[in-house]
């Protein structure tokens, strides 16, 4: 399957696996780019060096590009863009921020860039910043996804925006693959699904709960981490989300785990004066909530921990390796197409309505 997403990256399936903190490492991301798509390095929880080690791990198990993810808010980014920038990853992947620099110096080596957004003004932004293309994060994705859900969102970018579209938010089968592609967009990112795959560092505890679970049981409150995010429900998410954390305790709960995952006071205190007020106050609610994702992603604990998830975990039924999913998904898609293709006569029979100008 060709796309522009497929050309501009080089890859051979349209299928992106995002940057999830804690979850998408060397092993994951390089197995999605072995099976033909391309996964991208989640580097927001790791120092500088820790950065280049994952990046230069994840080449000892792939020759095909892959990605680095920065969310340029956090306090570090910039150096771990910088990282990714010298050891000339094929894509860098930013999201709130400027990242007119990355774009330039990404450029000049060849590689390319892409900017997840979750509205239309972000959309334009990014344009005009010089990105090569839009992972476009609807209201059903896991963590923060935006207002609008990926049905509205993606055909109200493309609108606006001419670059290539990746569609996240809700995807995780082949029929939505297909359903991406005629709302205007040229690829999909899947973060529930290949978090429950194989090669996924995510607890085996947690996998099983998500197989387990509805559409319908997510959370989406501002109230965990101070930003919309949505995340599995269970009961410990229920007390996280019931009411909003005060900035008082918000900042004793990550001071606390910057002590628990031993991360000096000095360096926090140093990377928190570069940051404007309102950027101090959400990296305090950011801080506060590592730990209970830790918990749940990496030690499966649903009792102490919060799990990232999107709506789409409804839809999982199994953990199973990438290189499965990857051709499940195609296989999916190829029926979808064939599908859809059954329910319309050639087009000679039919009989195209006319529209007034401006209607729909």
């Amino acid at each position: 399957m060709k796309t522009r997403i497929t050309e501009l990256l080089g890859i051979r399936y349209p299928v992106l696996s995002p940057g999830m903190t804690y979850v998408s490492n060397a092993d994951l991301v390089a197995a999605v780019s072995n099976a033909g798509g391309l996964g991208i390095l989640a580097v927001g929880h790791l120092t500088a060096d820790e950065t280049r080690a994952e990046i230069r791990r994840t080449r000892t198990l792939t020759e095909k590009p892959f990605g680095v993810g920065v969310a340029l808010i956090m306090p570090g980014a910039a150096r771990n863009a910088e990282i990714a920038i010298e050891e000339k990853v094929a894509v860098l992947n930013f999201s709130l921020g400027k990242g007119d620099w990355i774009c330039e110096r990404v450029h000049a080596y060849g590689g390319k860039v892409l900017a997840t957004v979750v509205n239309e003004k972000h959309a334009q932004a990014a344009e005009r910043s010089g990105v090569d293309g839009l992972i476009v994060t609807g209201h059903e994705a896991a963590a923060h996804g935006g207002d609008v859900t990926s049905l509205v969102l993606i055909p109200a970018i493309r609108r606006i925006s001419g670059l290539p579209i990746i569609a996240t938010g809700g995807f995780g089968t082949g029929g939505g693959l297909v359903a991406a592609l005629a709302l205007g967009a040229d690829a999909i990112a899947m973060g529930t699904r290949f978090a429950t795959a194989t090669e996924s560092p995510v607890h085996a505890n947690t996998k099983k709960m998500v197989t387990e679970k509805s559409v319908s049981e997510t959370l989406y409150s501002p109230n965990f981490d101070g930003m919309p995010c949505r995340v599995m429900k269970t009961p410990s998410a229920i007390k996280a989300t019931a009411k909003p954390l005060s900035l008082p305790r918000a900042a004793f709960k990550a001071l606390q785990a910057a002590n628990e995952l031993g991360r000096p006071l000095l360096s926090i205190v140093r990377d928190v004066l570069k940051q404007g007020l309102m950027q101090t106050l959400q990296l305090a609610y950011f801080g506060a909530a590592t730990l209970q994702l830790r918990r749940a992603i990496l030690d499966g604990d649903h009792e102490k921990g919060v799990q990232l998830i999107g709506q789409v975990q409804g839809l999982v039924r199994d953990v199973v390796p990438v290189d499965v999913i990857m051709q499940r998904i195609m296989q999916e898609a190829d029926q979808a197409l064939a599908d859809v293709s059954a329910h319309f006569s050639p087009a000679s029979s039919r009989t195209i309505p006319e529209v007034e100008h401006g209607n729909a």
